[in-house]
């Protein structure tokens, strides 16, 4: 790992910029943020949906917050994301769900075939970066997850360091994931946007209810997409302050 920036902001935040990995073109880009707190902190993995930039203001704001709380947080650009490079396959298929959307034609198979090998390609990159960030001495505890459900359902199943996870229904999950959900036991936060013009309400719900965790909670708010309201983020923290301190 090497630290490529480092600023302090205004709230006390230490936010760095790091890579991961020494082949040219093959790194892993990624932020950190740390709390202004003696000794270490639980490490929450954050990543944004469907391969959108960890520079992302909604995903920057979210982590600051976070941070602020007490939390160190972490997001990574991984494979076929943000500004890593994609290949020709990745953008013929972002090209025909682009088309298939704007003329209203069915997208779940474009999804299948976009988001399903997505997730396979990040999960080992967040887990190389796991492994890398519990090395810190700024970090220590259980380890959290918040943001993207695809990747977050396949991440809790097969890595047994995250104890517990907050997921947006707002992104297409894979038939694979929908099924992984059965195995998940740890304790789950699901928000929902009730009004989300883009994922069928009733595949959220259908998703929180297969999940096998005996503690989990839905949260239901009026709007659209990007309307989550801004408290979500503080219960959030609440949530994972019950889980990993």
């Amino acid at each position: 790992m090497h630290f490529t920036s480092e600023q302090r902001l205004d709230d006390g935040v230490l936010e760095r910029e790091f890579t991961l990995g020494e082949i040219p073109g093959m790194e892993i880009p990624g932020t950190l943020w740390t709390p202004d707190a003696a000794g270490p902190a639980p490490l929450i993995l954050m990543a944004h949906n469907n391969g959108l930039p960890k520079r992302e203001p909604r995903l920057v704001a979210r982590a600051r917050h976070c941070a602020a709380y007490g939390y160190a947080v972490a997001t990574i650009d991984a494979a076929g994301c943000g500004d890593r490079p994609r290949s020709a396959a990745d953008e013929q298929v972002r090209a025909e769900l682009r088309r298939a959307m704007q003329a209203g034609e069915p997208v779940d198979e474009i999804f299948e075939s976009f988001i399903g090998p997505l997730v396979d390609k990040a999960v080992p990159d967040w887990q190389t970066t796991l492994d890398a960030l519990s090395s810190l001495p700024e970090i220590g505890g259980q380890v959290g997850y918040s943001g993207w459900t695809a990747l977050g359902i396949r991440l809790a199943a097969v890595e047994p360091r995250i104890a517990a996870a907050g997921f947006f229904a707002g992104g297409y999950v894979p038939r694979a994931q929908r099924e992984e959900a059965r195995q998940i036991t740890i304790p789950l936060l699901l928000l929902l946007q009730w009004d989300d013009e883009g994922n069928p309400r009733q595949r959220a719900l259908d998703l929180f209810e297969a999940f096998g965790s005996k503690e989990k909670t839905l949260h239901a708010n009026l709007g659209g997409h990007t309307g989550t309201p801004w408290f979500e983020a503080d219960d959030g923290n609440r949530f994972f302050g019950r889980h990993l301190n």
